[in-house]
């Protein structure tokens, strides 16, 4: 399994998901990380580049320019692999693997060689340190790519994963709705995805940052504002005019299929994300 480490990270850290092969997503997050002042190499995308959206190529090219640490999501592993479908672990039959078909085709079709080879080289964990904390990024669960996990998945396969991890905190992506949650020894999170609403009836993206103040990590979560018009009409030209064209802008999705049923409640009610702080956790100093 490919791993990467980014050692001392400090700062601010942003943290996004999903790009699903929305172009104009994606140069929405890029703009909104300059206005920041955040470099590249403080920037992470827990994966799925390339899904329901109409511009794969140019997604994945505008990706590898801009420089930042990607996790392998499913979709990328399947597009190297040119599986038959997406592997995004959608029952058969159900609503989402019907749909899935078809975008799938249109992503095999328009994704290079040299994309699929260099999505083959992405790590499978993303490691860091941030104020003396322990943080690996993943997309779906820590051993497997493709899980879901959402804030009302059970705490003990969390807490399972984080000791198996030996982490403080596990950050992951493919559910597509951010949450945060505080575990028995550490904290879940996922940053929220940037190339599809969170089926919360609004049509903004979402993504995370890490702050260091005064010792300790504040995690906070933010909506991104982005063309959803210019979105949806590169579907359309594309003849991409999906369902997931018009969840850009209505913000549901056109299944549920996939949901607990705590997430299944929320649909269409605008989301919320309370910040998080976690103490951080002073290096010990070596003494002769």
């Amino acid at each position: 399994m490919i791993q990467q480490d980014l050692g001392l990270m400090s700062d601010t850290v942003i943290i996004f998901g999903g790009p699903y092969s929305n172009f104009q997503a994606t140069q929405a997050m890029y703009s909104e990380a300059q206005k920041m002042g955040v470099p590249a190499s403080h920037i992470i995308c827990t994966g799925d580049l390339v899904a329901y959206c109409g511009d794969p190529e140019a997604t994945v090219n505008f990706l590898k320019q801009w420089g930042i640490p990607v996790a392998m999501g499913n979709c990328e592993e399947s597009l190297a692999q040119d599986a038959s479908d997406c592997g995004c672990g959608f029952e058969e039959g159900s609503t989402c693997s019907l749909l899935s078909s078809g975008w799938y085709a249109f992503a095999q079709q328009y994704t290079s060689m040299d994309s699929r080879h260099w999505m083959a080289s992405l790590p499978r964990q993303i490691r860091f340190q941030f104020a003396g904390r322990r943080f690996v990024c993943v997309h779906g669960g820590f051993q497997q790519i493709n899980q879901f996990i959402f804030q009302s998945t059970p705490e003990d396969i969390k807490q399972k994963q984080l000791i198996e991890a030996e982490a403080d905190v596990m950050i992951g992506g493919h559910c597509g709705i951010p949450f945060g949650q505080k575990l028995e020894s550490g904290l879940w999170l996922n940053a929220g995805v940037i190339g599809m609403p969170a089926n919360d009836g609004t049509p903004n993206g979402w993504y995370m940052t890490l702050n260091e103040i005064s010792h300790d990590i504040h995690i906070s979560w933010h909506r991104l504002n982005y063309d959803t018009a210019g979105a949806q009409a590169s579907m359309k030209e594309k003849g991409l005019d999906t369902p997931y064209a018009k969840a850009l802008a209505t913000g549901r999705w056109p299944s549920v299929d996939i949901l607990p049923d705590a997430e299944k409640n929320q649909t269409g009610i605008p989301l919320s994300v309370a910040s998080l702080t976690m103490p951080g956790q002073l290096t010990p100093s070596i003494t002769s």
